[in-house]
């Protein structure tokens, strides 16, 4: 079965407007064409209508008088004929009288003309004359040239009056050629602005396809990072609310389903893991009923106390992680002094340092001068506690009488801060699940950890916008958190 491809809505949209404009475009442009040329000649003809009539009336004593081809009229019209204006108007010139003015007597006989070639001459079969001469209105328009179509000459004539009585009539004759440079004019004119305006138009309509297109984007990385369980801020929109109101309900409806998530996996996690320790704990107690030896009786006191302090620190750990989940970003960010956090936890692990005969290496005197270089924005509570969760894992695998060391390397816009251990290397099977939630591997006091402070670190460097990388190193293992710089240190 064919399927149709699959086209971004915000393609369809514009291709859809790009057709309504063009057909816009096209049928306003070519109605303003079309009309353009038979509105220039209609307005031409009402001009050569007025000025018939007016000349009309001027002629109207001499035509009566018979005196018209002597008289002072007559000189002026073959004066008119004969004028060179050197106008200029818009883009073009005119150089000659473009209007042609004859007048016939009351038979049809031209008796003037402006242009000295027809007098005497018969023109009652002209409709001009003919029609005017019986009371009508007379027109026509003559082709000069029969392969030239714009060689047409525009004819209308008055007719004029005495005593009632139509004497004679007025022409007044224009070539249609004289107007043909400003209808192509403004034709280019047409062309240009209606090009100009459609595309302002379609890039404007290109804009908003692409505004679209890009806010359903947005919520699709959204919706698709909510599904895969990725913390993501909440997208917002500063001209589409109805996206916004989108977003909300879906965030509202990611925070109802994460609740119910929560609930069934540390509700199932925690029983899993209390198993142990209730077992233990039920163990001793059922032991400590019997006659025991008092040595006996502080041993079982101890995994007692011992696994009592595993749920509190299990269920403590498990409701800091869950808090530090629900957190889509950091809500105060201050500046980080790396080095000083470093000293203050090396400080206070000071004790067990002594009691494992381990080395502790920083060189934070020679950064202390510098300590404005190494800095990052952050949330200073929950950032020292992920350090402190690295110090704990790093003391509990250290070989004894091992070295631990700490590094800060800055570099153009982040930081690199590490922390190495010598003692036995991460399996390789155990890598890829060493973040996992709950896994944890054995001690080699034989305890056994949480499994959720690696996690939690990575949650604190992921809310810092930064990475963790944890690997096999020679004789050991190296965590390293990269962070981007603060602004003020770059």
């Amino acid at each position: 079965m064919m399927r149709w491809p699959k086209i971004p809505l915000g393609l369809r949209l514009f291709s859809l407007y790009f057709i309504l404009v063009g057909i816009t475009a096209y049928m306003v442009s070519s109605t303003v064409i079309q009309e353009l040329k038979p509105t220039v000649r209609q307005t031409t003809e009402e001009t050569l209508i007025d000025m018939a009539n007016l000349l009309a009336v001027l002629a109207e004593e001499e035509v009566a008088k018979g005196q018209i081809s002597q008289s002072r009229f007559s000189r002026l019209l073959a004066a008119y004929g004969q004028r060179e204006p050197q106008a200029r108007m818009w883009e073009f010139g005119q150089k000659a009288a473009n209007h042609r003015i004859y007048i016939t007597d009351k038979n049809g006989i031209v008796i003037a003309d402006s242009w000295q070639q027809d007098v005497g001459k018969d023109y009652s079969q002209w409709n001009d004359v003919y029609l005017t001469l019986r009371g009508q209105y007379g027109a026509r328009s003559t082709t000069e040239d029969p392969n030239d179509p714009l060689s047409t000459v525009m004819h209308v004539a008055a007719p004029i009056y005495h005593n009632q009585t139509i004497i004679g009539s007025v022409t007044v004759a224009k070539a249609n050629r004289s107007v043909q440079p400003y209808i192509d004019l403004s034709k280019r004119n047409v062309f240009y602005w209606m090009i100009l305006m459609s595309g302002l138009v379609l890039i404007a309509g290109a804009l908003f396809s692409w505004r679209i297109h890009s806010a359903l984007h947005k919520l699709e990385d959204y919706a698709d990072k909510m599904g895969r369980g990725e913390k993501v801020v909440k997208p917002t929109f500063r001209v589409f609310y109805e996206y916004g109101n989108l977003s909300h309900a879906l965030e509202k409806m990611r925070e109802q389903i994460d609740g119910k998530k929560y609930v069934e996996q540390y509700v199932e996690t925690l029983t899993h893991e209390l198993k142990s320790p209730l077992s233990a704990i039920k163990g001793a107690s059922e032991i400590l009923q019997t006659p025991l030896p008092s040595e006996k009786v502080s041993r079982f006191s101890a995994n007692i106390e011992r696994e009592t302090d595993r749920m509190q620190a299990l269920i403590d750990k498990l409701l800091e992680l869950a808090r530090l989940e629900k957190r889509p970003q950091l809500d105060s960010l201050v500046t980080l002094d790396l080095v000083g956090i470093i000293n203050e936890i090396n400080a206070a692990s000071e004790v067990r340092f002594i009691t494992k005969s381990v080395t502790c290496e920083f060189d934070g005197s020679s950064l202390a001068d510098n300590s404005a270089d190494y800095c990052v924005l952050g949330d200073n509570f929950l950032f020292k506690q992920a350090l402190y969760n690295l110090m704990d894992n790093a003391i509990d695998f250290v070989d004894q009488q091992g070295t631990i060391k700490w590094s800060l390397k800055r570099e153009q816009k982040h930081l690199e801060l590490a922390i190495y251990n010598t003692g036995s290397q991460i399996p390789e099977y155990a890598m890829p699940r060493i973040i996992e939630r709950f896994y944890s591997l054995p001690r080699k006091n034989g305890s056994k950890s949480t499994g959720l402070g690696l996690n939690f670190v990575e949650q604190v460097v992921k809310l810092h916008h930064g990475t963790l990388n944890i690997e096999n190193v020679i004789k050991g293992v190296k965590v390293t958190i990269i962070l981007p710089l603060a602004p003020n240190s770059i």
